[in-house]
C-alpha cells in the first residue's frame, strides 16, 4: 500500500520529500555484484516505476557515511549480502536537478540472497542479453557495457 502511494505521489513530489531529508542534493551509489560466472545482480524495485523497475542495488548515501560504505549498507538491507566495496567508482553520474549517482564494483564476502520485500520485488542474476527491458534508458548502457568489461 505504500509502495503504491509512494507512486501516486509521482517524480516532483517525491524529489521534494526527499530534498527535506538531505541539506543540498542528493548522492546515489549503487554496486555492480558479480556472480562466480560473471552475471551481474539486478533487483526489481519495489518503488520504481515498473517501465524500469529494473536496476543495481543501491541506494541514497547517508549525510557523513563514505560512498564505499553507503553502497555495502544499500546492498546489505537490500539483498542480505555482505560485499566489499573495491576501487574507484566505475562510473559518476552528474547533471541532474538534486542528484548525483555513483557506481561500484563490489564483491560477495558473505551473506546468503534474502530480498528486503519492502522494496525489493524479485533479483536475477544476468549475463549478457539477459537485461531485462524495464530499465531507465540512462542505466542501461552502463550495466550493458560492463559484459564487455
Amino acid at each position: 500500500m505504500l509502495a503504491r502511494a509512494w507512486r501516486r505521489l509521482g517524480g516532483r513530489v517525491q524529489w521534494r520529500l526527499a530534498r527535506l531529508r538531505h541539506d543540498t542534493f542528493l548522492v546515489y551509489a549503487a554496486g555492480v555484484v558479480r556472480d562466480e560466472q560473471g552475471r551481474i545482480l539486478l533487483l526489481r524495485h519495489r518503488l520504481w516505476p515498473e517501465y524500469r523497475a529494473w536496476g543495481l542495488p543501491g541506494g541514497y548515501v547517508n549525510a557523513g557515511e563514505r560512498l564505499e560504505d553507503g553502497v555495502a549498507r544499500e546492498i546489505r538491507e537490500e539483498t542480505s549480502l555482505e560485499v566489499e566495496v573495491e576501487g574507484t567508482p566505475l562510473r559518476v553520474a552528474s547533471g541532474f536537478r538534486h542528484r548525483v549517482e555513483t557506481y561500484y564494483e563490489a564483491r560477495v564476502t558473505g551473506g546468503r540472497l534474502e530480498l528486503d520485500p519492502a522494496e525489493i520485488l524479485e533479483a536475477r542474476w544476468c549475463g549478457p542479453g539477459e537485461v531485462p527491458a524495464e530499465m531507465s534508458v540512462r542505466l542501461r548502457p552502463l550495466v550493458t557495457s560492463l559484459f564487455s568489461s
